[in-house]
């Protein structure tokens, strides 16, 4: 796996983009008129498309009927020295449909424990905690 990051402008906007030519922006969003993601937050972006896509291939292989799916992420900061790394990430999915809110359970402690590398490569330096909702209950 390998991606390039090129910077496009005088300040610090760069773009990274994958073999496939997908690409995002990363920009230093403490600056006024930010045009990309920070890198801490395209972390958090990471944490919730990986484990988002472990989800919801888990509920497909179950036959579960996805009509809806929305993941919020947030992390919490500590300083070390001169960094500020992660602390702990909480992700909250929102799944809407004709879905077994034990099978969501299931499939989002898999997704954790099991699957998703994002959350993986930060352990154990990060308490990564989730929570599942389905249709609006907390499960």
């Amino acid at each position: 796996m390998k991606i390039t990051l090129n910077r496009i402008n005088d300040d610090f906007l760069f773009e990274c983009t994958n073999a496939q030519g997908n690409s995002i922006l990363l920009d230093n969003t403490s600056q006024p008129g930010a045009k990309g993601v920070s890198p801490m937050e395209s972390v958090l972006m990471a944490v919730a498309g990986c484990s988002g896509i472990d989800v919801v291939s888990i509920l497909k292989k179950q036959r579960q009927e996805i009509t809806g799916f929305k993941a919020e992420v947030e992390g919490e900061r500590i300083p070390v020295d001169d960094a500020k790394p992660f602390k702990s990430i909480t992700v909250k999915f929102f799944l809407e449909g004709n879905i077994d809110p034990k099978k969501a359970l299931k499939a989002s402690e898999l997704s954790f424990e099991k699957y998703c590398s994002v959350s993986k490569t930060l352990e154990p330096n990060v308490e990564v905690k989730f929570e599942v909702f389905v249709n609006g209950e907390q499960v």
